[in-house]
């Protein structure tokens, strides 16, 4: 049994070991009762020695991953503990774990600043808009507030979609658009239907950390793809698809979570003419488009929803408590998640949507959205402002949206300074919490729109000592 062991900052020759067979486990590439080498022939040939062997074994018989069988050996354990999300990679500070981001997000105290969250705050959303929909659907005879909705969702809101997809020069059927609960569930839809345990996924790195979670919970292998602020690396893509043969590959092509970044055409037309040659699925996740101020080629745009398949989501934009989002994709892959979609929740939120087709066709979604962008586009201002007066650089210079990939001094560590900066009551977005190899330490994601409190540049300044 050979693993890929190598000098890594912080992480010991035992951590690597657990890790990898950890991961055997979890994918069922290791099933059930499979007997692992003995120690010292697995100390041979990884050339590592027999104690480094004993302490990995001992490690993963106490997490319950392997039996040890007097005189026999050690097998993998047939009865498993529960599955736990929110158990940290053996590799990682649970600071900077993606679950323990995804919690601290939405469990924090409310009068926590959040300049690391990813949504904007309550004032800035559609509330006003959003009574004006739900009294219309209230008043309104036809409205269907009490039985299911049709499988692939309402079907005005799909035609309304169907013209938003046109203006961004993607053609998609009726029947090629499904509507879900949120982005998120449209990912996670899309995930089951496509992957199976110890199926390869990419990612971009960093990436939107829920993509983690989420991959995590699938027993997926992720590889991360170095991000570039003109795209993910189309030269690293390719020789990493030929290495791990990827299923899928899942990203943000315009206002890149978490670096705000948009890729570039040629990059775009690159990753798909890669993933052509490969057979790769990508999944692009658009949940940030409205708040595009000059809008780009899409990776669906330019593909036609042959191997690409297009999620969104309204949920950033007016009310993350009103669960509306979408998938668009070739046919026979809407047919597989409609399946999916009837075994696991029947149906999606009928109201959020009926709702927000109201408020898509009276015009105020679209006087929302412009006033959103001009909101964000002055908080940025302001906060690159007060970012460089702290000492923090940007990695590239965004386009719109909400956020800045901010650069931390030489040595400093954002998850240490995230540990602090919570202590004070303000929630940072450290940048490993993002990266699936862990070299983003000196990165931290800002929220332009939850950025606004001088406090946070006071407590930042005290603990950067600038």
């Amino acid at each position: 049994m050979k693993i890929d062991l190598a000098t890594q900052a912080g992480r010991t020759i035992v951590d690597q070991v657990v890790a990898a067979i950890a991961e055997g486990v979890e994918s069922r590439n290791l099933p059930p009762g499979r007997k692992l080498p003995s120690i010292r022939a697995f100390a041979e040939a990884n050339d590592i020695s027999k104690s480094t062997v004993v302490e990995a074994y001992d490690r993963l018989v106490a997490r319950g991953l392997l039996e040890s069988r007097h005189k026999v050996g050690f097998f993998v354990a047939g009865q498993r503990p529960p599955f736990d999300l929110s158990e940290p990679d053996p590799a990682r500070d649970r600071d900077i774990d993606p679950m323990w981001m995804v919690r601290q997000s939405v469990e924090v105290d409310s009068h926590c600043l959040k300049p690391g969250c990813g949504w904007l705050p309550a004032e800035w959303l559609g509330g006003d808009g959003l009574r004006r929909g739900f009294r219309a659907l209230a008043r309104a005879p036809q409205s269907q507030i009490i039985d299911y909705g049709r499988p692939l969702g309402y079907a005005p809101l799909r035609t309304q979609l169907q013209r938003i997809f046109a203006e961004r020069s993607i053609e998609a059927g009726l029947g090629q658009i499904m509507l879900t609960d949120s982005g998120t569930q449209a990912i996670d839809l899309i995930n089951r239907l496509l992957i199976q345990p110890g199926d390869t996924v990419f990612v971009d790195d960093p990436c939107y950390f829920n993509y983690l979670c989420n991959l995590r919970a699938h027993r997926a292998k992720v590889v991360g793809i170095p991000f570039r602020p003109n795209g993910p690396d189309p030269d690293i893509f390719a020789a990493e698809a030929a290495r791990h043969h990827p299923r899928l590959y899942l990203s943000n092509a315009t206002l890149h979570n978490p670096t705000g970044a948009t890729m570039s055409p040629a990059v775009a037309h690159r990753l798909l003419k890669h993933a052509e040659d490969f057979d790769i699925t990508i999944v692009e996740d658009d949940i940030f488009a409205d708040f595009e101020e000059h809008p780009t080629p899409r990776l669906a745009s330019l593909d036609q929803l042959k191997r690409v398949i297009y999620v969104g989501s309204f949920s950033k934009t007016m009310s993350s408590a009103m669960r509306c989002g979408h998938i668009a994709a070739r046919a026979d892959l809407i047919e597989g998640l409609t399946d999916l979609k009837l075994a696991t929740m029947i149906s999606n939120n009928e109201i959020s949507a009926q709702v927000m087709h109201e408020l898509l066709t009276d015009g105020s979604y679209r006087k929302h959205v412009e006033a959103l962008r001009g909101r964000l586009r002055k908080a940025g201002a302001e906060v690159r402002r007060s970012l460089a007066d702290i000492g923090l650089g940007l990695w590239t210079d965004p386009r719109g949206g909400a956020f800045l990939w901010a650069v931390l001094p030489e040595g400093r560590d954002s998850s240490v300074i995230a540990k602090r900066a919570l202590a004070e009551g303000i929630s940072l977005a450290p940048g490993n919490a993002f990266s699936v190899s862990q070299t983003a330490g000196r990165y931290l994601r800002f929220n332009v729109a939850q950025s606004g409190h001088q406090r946070i540049y006071e407590v930042l300044r005290r603990i950067l000592g600038t």
